[in-house]
């Protein structure tokens, strides 16, 4: 009875297959609860999963981000740290509300009030909640372990109470104010946005709309025009036509240099005047008898750099001009009133005047810039310091107010064509052109933003900003530059926080005001105890009607009339997901001893646009709260893309689902793609629609490493082995595999605690290559031997050892394969992932190196049968090998391995160049020119002469008895010039190889018997034939060569073949399995 100690496997299995056992397996023994549970919890390792929003099925940059997190977890559990993974949703804010919206047909604050509060927010609640079960098939295919049944979610009550508390410490530290300002506005979502919103991906796009350029008349001249002319006008230029009805002064730059133009149309003059040639608009000047009426027309005033705009303008247009010569500074214009354009709010008090602004500048306008406080930020301070109230007559959707009687109702980027429209009516239009420029978008609805101004709750930033700087210091960014780069100059250019959202749907603003204004008071709660020890009520949902009925009388109203009621506004989203850290274990209620031990977290992930999201609002409020960084290492990863380098979009239609991945590939392919790629590292990944870069990480490292454990498990079966991990390793492939093996395992533990999952594949991808083309490959012939002996159990144990190290180090980055390959071979564990990381092995550098010569050495070879289509098979004569550094590495143990791998009979080592190449000496002009420029010449002759040798300290000799030179390291180049095709250099120049690829007869008919036994092997496997089964081998053929080389080679063939005959004839039994290649039918058959 046979003893078959490991699985029957075959060479192609259905990964997607063996995975979902393997996930299957992992659920019913809960591999993943266990590696929690066995852990201590006093040796923690704490990473935030940030939340996603819950309203869409997760794609390709979910995945991705799944996947790091995943990886490290894992690894980290390895060292014995006990990661808890609670899986976090982003619940609140608009994403839910707008989808909200659209599934119920309604639009807008007016609507949602309509259908009701309460009504809606439970339709959120539902809404959020119908993808959880969907995220959690993917994400458990995706094999990332997760904590579902304890995670958090952002609108759990538990979780919005520690927002709470959050945010009364923030308003008892005085960081928290409100305030009206400038801010960018959704009027499709109808709320204000964040600065930091409008940084994130895509956010800003190209947009063309409508600039005008419009003519303010001045009520008083400058001073150099008192005399000359009752009109003058100054041109500003905007690109919102629709914020001029709410201008309210104008803006000009401190040391902007301004002219004056006088201008009337061609149809004023007489026929004979003509436009002013421009050579001589200089000299044109303004005088009594220049024959310009002071009713006429007037004169337009402007920044001079604007003057040939000007005059292109005036002469496509048939308009007269003359220039005034006069030279107009700041001074001349500052104070003085002009004329409104409409009459809307001309009675605005300290209004329609001039001013200078540090912000004006005259590259791309006029110089002069409208002011319209209500909509724009610097304008609005403009005119706060300058006693001008901001006006705002626009509605929460972007429209018109009454107080504009002639675009009431009308959106605002509908209204410029009329805006446009009215001035040409009066006189004040004087251009409009096409302007195309970089526009905030909202990032929900792809909706252009407006700026106006609103009231608002504010973080104070700007007190924070220096601690920030400081703590950014501290941690562990990949890429590295993004400590000091992005992510350094967003803090250093920070503003303060707008939290406050005029919304429905989030955590409630714990803020109650009087009503009123004579009896001031604001009380800020932070706690669910607080609420019902004030309220007088069991607080069980903090959401939005029930905690805006929470009213009562003010304390400090003596009257007892006014009432203490909420401001209606709820939170940011994004204050949410920077609130993560305490929240999801409602600290300070709960858990507060473990996260306070447990504070910063060790490891966080995002895509690069999160520096200005999660990444930056968790920076906020660690650092307000906490006086620290939020968490030490931090992955940046970039985005995947099509292979145009577009975005993946269902409209694009340009990618392949990722449960259709998962089933065709496996998710270890998707994996092992994204964690070896540059997108780690804040670079993009492209994605083909088709995954043709899926099936090259399947067929390149996930098939390389099944083949490997494919090959062992086949052998051990014929050979009824139980391999054993061994200690002690006898032959020098054994000792190089084994160190080899070491190196790897030492490599992938510095990458992986250095947070580089690319170098980590990179060396894993290499080890197996070794393993397979280079030890397996070599030690065939031990496992074919029919004796077993001791080299025959070495070769079975080193190849069992190895995959005990390696299949832990590479769990991490593999788990499904690696699981499957572990619970083949039985080890002790029951799961791979249960066992620790391996601990560092000594192994022999020095063993590693010689061997890894000799690897590039036979590659160096191989190229060159390469180059003259030899191939491996073939047998040749001779080589010789040079190398710089000889030293007699090549042991006759190497020399034969060398002569074996390369397949040739004879191998010569050389110890001078001169015999197989020769140094070509390269001047560094650049560095040399500056040292001795008088004597290149005759460098360069020296070097054509060759009349140069190296000495000692990497120094060169040029010159003869008598003139001579040295010159030193990095001020030359030595270049290796082999002397022949049938040369090849290795190991960077420092060694040559040379073939001699002439063939005769005896080489050739080995040659031809090598291929035989390929083609019975080949017919073996089309037969289904077992390895270990013995055959009979006929093969019929009229090819004299063919006969020679089997009359020569039989044994050998047959050896190789396990044949027990081998025979030519006329004929091939029906009982054989035959298959006819070019020149040849070879038929087989078992021997029973």
């Amino acid at each position: 009875m046979s003893m078959k100690h490991y699985p029957a496997t075959i060479s192609s299995p259905d990964f997607s297959l063996l995975e979902n056992k393997i996930i299957k397996f992992e659920q019913e023994n809960r591999i993943f609860e266990r590696s929690v549970e066995e852990r201590s919890k006093d040796n923690c390792f704490v990473f935030y999963d940030g939340p996603p929003f819950a309203n869409g099925l997760p794609h390709y940059g979910h995945l991705l981000t799944g996947f790091i997190k995943d990886t490290f977890a894992r690894y980290q559990t390895m060292l014995q740290k006990r990661v808890e993974r609670k899986f976090g949703w982003d619940c609140h804010g608009l994403p839910a509300e707008m989808s909200a919206e659209k599934e119920l047909g309604i639009s807008g604050r007016t609507e949602i009030e309509e259908f009701g509060i309460e009504k809606f927010n439970n339709y959120c609640r539902a809404s959020v909640m119908k993808f959880m079960l969907k995220w959690e098939k993917y994400v458990n295919r995706q094999a990332r372990w997760v904590d579902f049944h304890n995670g958090y979610k952002t609108m759990d009550r538990s979780f919005m109470e520690s927002v709470m508390w959050a945010f009364k410490q923030l308003y008892d530290r005085g960081l928290v104010y409100e305030s009206i300002r400038v801010v960018p506005y959704s009027w499709a979502c109808e709320t204000p946005l964040s600065n930091f919103e409008t940084r994130l991906d895509n956010a800003y796009r190209k947009r063309t709309s409508k600039a005008v350029t419009v003519a303010f008349e001045l009520l008083e001249n400058p001073q150099q025009f008192k005399q000359k002319c009752k009109k003058c006008k100054l041109l500003a230029w905007t690109t919102t036509p629709w914020t001029l009805p709410s201008n309210l002064a104008l803006a000009i730059g401190k040391d902007i240099e301004y002219c004056a133009v006088l201008i009337r149309s061609l149809m004023l003059f007489q026929p004979a005047l003509k436009s002013v040639p421009k050579s001589q608009f200089q000299n044109a000047q303004i005088t009594e008898n220049s024959g310009i009426t002071i009713e006429d027309n007037g004169v337009y005033i402007f920044a001079k750099s604007y003057l040939e705009k000007f005059i292109d303008h005036c002469e496509k247009n048939n308009f007269v001009y003359e220039n005034c010569n006069i030279k107009l500074k700041a001074s001349d214009l500052v104070g003085l009133s002009y004329k409104p354009l409409f009459n809307y709010f001309k009675n605005t008090k300290n209004a329609f005047r001039v001013f200078v602004a540090n912000y004006v500048v005259a590259e791309d306008g006029t110089g002069v810039v409208h002011v319209a406080p209500g909509f724009g930020e610097e304008d609005f301070y403009l005119c706060q310091d300058n006693n001008i109230p901001a006006i705002c007559p626009i509605d929460s959707s972007g429209k018109f107010t009454i107080e504009v009687s002639d675009l009431a109702g009308v959106h605002v980027f509908d209204a410029s064509d009329v805006v446009i429209r009215k001035l040409k009516e009066q006189g004040n239009w004087f251009r409009t052109e096409e302007y195309t420029h970089s526009y905030p978008h909202c990032w929900r609805t792809d909706t252009p933003l407006i700026y106006r101004t609103m009231s608002s709750w504010y973080v104070a930033v700007t007190k924070l900003k220096k601690r920030m700087v400081e703590l950014n210091k501290r941690i562990n960014w990949i890429p590295n530059h993004i400590r000091d780069g992005r992510f350094g100059k967003w803090l250093e250019g920070a503003h303060d926080w707008s939290i406050s959202r005029n919304r429905f749907w989030g955590t409630p603003i714990p803020i109650w005001k009087s009503d009123d204004a004579r009896y001031p008071r604001v009380d800020v709660y932070g706690s669910i105890e607080e609420l019902e020890r004030d309220f007088n009520v069991k607080v069980d949902d903090l959401h939005r009607p029930f905690i805006d009925s929470l009213t009562r009388p003010n304390p400090d109203d003596p009257t007892e009339k006014s009432v203490m009621r909420r401001v209606s506004d709820v939170f940011d989203c994004w204050f949410e997901s920077g609130s993560v850290p305490f929240a999801q274990v409602h600290y300070p209620f709960e858990n507060k001893r473990w996260f306070e031990c447990n504070f910063p977290a060790d490891f966080i992930t995002e895509y690069i646009a999160q520096t200005r999201g999660w990444f930056y609002t968790l920076f906020v409020l660690s650092t307000a709260l906490f006086d620290s960084e939020p968490f030490r290492n931090c992955i940046c990863h970039g985005v995947i893309l099509d292979i145009k380098g577009r975005k993946l979009s269902k409209r694009l239609n340009n990618y392949m689902d990722p449960m259709e991945v998962f089933d065709k590939y496996g998710s270890d392919a998707l994996r092992f793609l994204m964690l070896s790629s540059s997108t780690v590292c804040g670079g993009n990944l492209l994605f083909d629609k088709k995954g043709n870069v899926i099936r090259d990480i399947l067929r390149n490292v996930v098939k390389p490493i099944w083949s490997s454990y494919h090959f062992f498990t086949m052998y051990a079966n014929v050979d009824e082995i139980k391999a054993e991990i061994c200690k002690d390793y006898q032959s020098i492939i054994d000792c190089y595999i084994i160190s080899k093996c070491f190196k790897t395992v030492e490599s992938i533990q510095t990458f992986m605690n250095n947070y580089n999952s690319q170098g980590a594949c990179k060396v894993l991808m290499d080890f197996f290559e070794v393993l397979n083309n280079w030890y397996i490959r070599r030690s065939r012939k031990r496992f074919w031997k029919s004796t077993l002996d001791q080299d025959k159990l070495d070769a079975y144990n080193v190849l069992y050892t190895i995959f005990y190290y390696i299949l832990k180090a590479a769990a991490p980055l593999l788990p499904l394969i690696t699981e499957t390959i572990w619970q083949g071979l039985k080890y002790e564990e029951i799961s791979v992932h249960l066992a620790s990381f391996p601990r560092l092995e000594s192994y022999d550098n020095k063993l590693i190196a010689k061997m890894d010569l000799v690897r590039e050495l036979c590659n160096a070879a191989f190229s060159i049968r390469n180059t003259f289509n030899i191939r491996i098979r073939q047998p040749l004569s001779s080589m010789i090998i040079y190398h710089k550094f000889f030293c007699g590495f090549l042991e006759d143990g190497y020399q034969e391995m060398i002569k074996d791998e390369v397949n040739i009979k004879s191998l010569k080592l050389v110890n001078r160049l001169e015999d197989v190449a020769s140094l070509e000496l390269k001047l560094n002009f650049s560095l040399l020119g500056k040292k001795i420029p008088s004597k290149i010449k005759k460098l360069i002759q020296y070097v054509k002469e060759k009349k140069w040798r190296q000495i000692e300290d990497e120094q060169i000799f040029l010159g003869d008895e008598s003139e001579s030179y040295v010159i030193e390291r990095g001020e030359y180049e030595l270049l290796l010039k082999i002397d022949s095709e049938y040369s090849a250099v290795f190991d960077d120049g420092k060694g040559v190889v040379v073939l001699n690829t002439e063939l005769n007869n005896a080489l050739v008919l080995e040659g031809v018997a090598r291929d035989i036994v390929r083609l019975v092997q080949e017919t073996r496997r089309q037969a289904n034939f077992h390895i270990s089964d013995r055959i009979r081998v006929i093969m019929k053929t009229e090819n004299e060569e063919i006969k020679k080389a089997v009359n020569i080679w039989s044994e050998y063939i047959k050896e190789q073949t396990l044949a027990s005959s081998l025979e030519i004839s006329i004929e091939i039994g029906v009982n054989f399995y035959f298959k006819k290649y070019r020149n040849l039918i070879i038929g087989i058959s078992l021997i029973c």
